[in-house]
């Protein structure tokens, strides 16, 4: 996908934005932790964090564990992010 395109599919969706600003400048958190910050319910950021993992605009760090899932931005990820909070 382009950069353009990326871009595109996270700006249609602010939920896309909110979690990608909650990883900003952390080393990883969980699921728990982003629907703290955000103020998300827990479905809606499961749905979010899979649709950012299959752009690979962030990364699960131990995907393995079932219970404590660790996610952080991958670069592409805090690219994204900053066109997103430059154009604002």
């Amino acid at each position: 996908m382009s950069d353009s395109s990326i871009l595109s599919f996270v700006l249609r969706a602010k939920n896309r934005v909110k979690v990608l600003e909650a990883l900003f400048d952390k080393k990883s958190l969980i699921s728990s932790q982003i629907e703290k910050q955000t103020g998300m319910y827990k479905s809606h950021v499961s749905r979010t964090l899979k649709e950012l993992l299959s752009k690979k605009l962030i990364v699960c760090t131990n995907p393995s564990d079932r219970n404590y899932r660790f996610y952080k931005l991958a670069s592409k990820g805090k690219k994204t992010l900053e066109k997103i909070k430059r154009m604002k």
